[in-house]
């Protein structure tokens, strides 16, 4: 890895470990299982896998809330099974990066349960606590309710974006950050290859910690125009990086909601915060606030289109993109962006590909390459998501019926992605032995990875990217959008040199014409079994992708 930005020609794959593969039988994913299925992960072609956390944790929010950063949470196996993990994952040639949570704790953490214990405790100033009879102001956290949680003897609250349950650390603090620092360079000095760094923008909070104008019927106003992207991380991120990622030749992905555009040069450029960050701007398109389920939106194609442009123009002039349509907080792609009588094995491939091209890093999350759909769940006992749970209540409270706000966490809960991995069509498609964790969704005796044409499909995306005649182009080409196509159809070209490589979708669910008057196009891949191709025409059947090379 003596390339600095090596990082640019991988394919990362996300692991939800909880939900991967069972090696114990215990209902539970665990390291094991994801050593055992390397094999699988080495045919797919992926060259990076990102593991969500695996650290000690009582698992309110499946792990982002820590109580031990260095520690393995027992219901995965131990250190020693993390060991051989990443010792057989570079065998195979596959980099292990792990995911990075550091701007909260879980409640049970050594440091929370010190500052609990004794108002003096320097610990106390690992966090953000506040006197008052009342709550300090009304900002609603992340998951609903206040951010504000009343310790039980004093008149003291301590601050939560999240759960009450994953107290915000004080990044103000330089002793903390220290901590955070030498913790972070003994994890990269074990090997791993980088960091997916957790809700990093909430690290810096407005310190005047004033209330502002309600915005629900809770009273509460949300908390993210005072504890996100705020003046002043730009010196916490800054002092992040050259105690820790600089000194090694690591990538970071930076989770980095509520960035503005004009603020990317700072976090991707030559001299960013960041290798990458995702831009959610494109795949929160369907909620008007990633955050509030309820405020749906009736987006077009051509507003997607829009959206999508001016993500890659944006990244191409800053730096380097994370390129994803599915991770462990979003649903389904496929039943998010495909009409429900389209949601086929061919409109999965083609939602592959509208992606895949992108300029950028392409990540992948679980089972997306099976054409994995969203699991209908009839109560919200069903869900295990604080979120779901959470945007439930909301939405009743907002005025809806329980049959609507069931119908909403459906259609957006982090379950959705989060079912386990469907390996065959035995019960329990084979992720384990017993009843798991979480509820498999209704489709697995037909979905699963054995004959998936899909998995078939995602392994040729994968040979173009990393090893075809078309692998420069599609690594390091420029993008450019193509203008004279109808509004359902997205259509670019990545140009590198004299090479060019053409990629149109039509997203939609009526069929679409593309003119392609000039030379003569090479088809590298077709999300169909066929193409019609007419005089200088291209008729596109609904949700069809093409790759050509000119």
């Amino acid at each position: 890895m003596k390339d600095k930005k090596w990082w640019e020609k991988e394919v990362i794959y996300q692991i939800y470990p909880k939900s991967f593969k069972d090696s114990n039988n215990d209902g539970i994913g665990d390291l094991q299982g994801i050593r055992e299925k390397l094999p699988y992960l080495k045919e797919l072609g992926i060259t990076t896998i990102w593991i969500c956390p695996i650290f000690t944790s009582p698992m309110v929010d499946n792990g982002y809330d820590i109580s031990d950063f260095e520690g393995i949470n027992p219901e995965f196996g131990t250190m020693a099974d993390f060991d051989q993990l990443l010792e057989d994952a570079n065998k195979l040639g596959i980099k292990v990066i792990l995911d990075l949570v550091i701007n909260h704790t879980s409640d049970e953490h050594p440091w929370f349960q010190a500052a609990l214990k004794d108002k003096e405790s320097p610990y106390r100033d690992y966090y953000i606590f506040k006197e008052g009879k009342t709550e300090p102001n009304n900002w609603r956290s992340i998951f609903g309710g206040s951010v504000w949680e009343k310790l039980p003897d004093e008149e003291v609250y301590y601050f939560h974006a999240f759960d009450k349950k994953q107290p915000d650390l004080n990044w103000e603090n330089p002793v903390l950050r220290q901590e955070l620092y030498e913790m972070i360079n003994r994890w990269l000095e074990k090997g791993i290859a980088g960091f997916r760094i957790d809700s990093i923008t909430f690290i810096k909070k407005d310190q005047d910690f004033a209330s502002l104008p309600t915005d629900g019927v809770d009273g509460l106003a949300s908390c993210k125009s005072k504890t996100r992207n705020r003046p002043g991380i730009e010196v916490f991120l800054n002092e992040l990086k050259k105690e820790t990622f600089e000194k090694y030749n690591c990538v970071t992905v930076g989770e980095a909601p509520g960035v503005p555009y004009e603020d990317y040069g700072d976090f991707i450029g030559d001299d960013g915060y960041f290798s990458m960050i995702f831009d959610f701007n494109y795949s929160d398109i369907d909620v008007e606030s990633g955050s509030d389920w309820f405020k749906r939106t009736n987006w077009t194609t051509k507003e997607f289109k829009e959206k999508l442009k001016r993500s890659q123009k944006v990244l191409q002039k800053n730096g380097w993109g994370a390129n994803f349509v599915e991770n462990h907080d979003q649903p389904r792609a496929v039943s998010k962006f495909i009409k429900p009588e389209y949601q086929t094995d061919e409109a999965a491939k083609a939602l592959g590909m509208l992606y895949f091209f992108l300029r950028g890093t392409p990540f992948i999350y679980q089972a997306q390459e099976l054409g994995m759909q969203n699991a209908k769940r009839n109560t919200i006992d069903q869900f295990n998501d604080i979120s779901s749970i959470d945007n439930y209540h909301r939405s009743i409270q907002e005025g809806y019926t329980l049959e609507t706000a069931l119908d909403f966490v459906n259609k957006r809960s982090r379950d959705n992605t989060r079912t386990p991995f469907p390996w065959d069509d035995r019960q329990y498609g084979g992720f384990s032995a017993t009843t798991p964790w979480l509820a498999m969704t209704e489709e697995y005796p037909n979905r699963n990875s054995q004959q998936n044409p899909v998995f078939a499909h995602y392994k040729k995306m994968i040979e173009l990217r990393q090893q075809g005649q078309v692998s420069e182009v599609l690594t390091h080409g420029t993008i450019v959008f193509l203008e004279n196509v109808p509004d359902n159809v997205i259509a670019y070209k990545r140009v590198l040199n004299e090479n060019e490589v053409y990629s149109f979708t039509n997203l939609s669910d009526t069929e679409e014409l593309i003119s392609i008057k000039g030379e003569p196009l090479e088809l590298l891949l077709n999300s169909h079994g066929d193409l019609v191709n007419e005089e200088n025409e291209l008729k596109l059947y609904p949700y069809q992708s093409v790759l050509f090379k000119k």
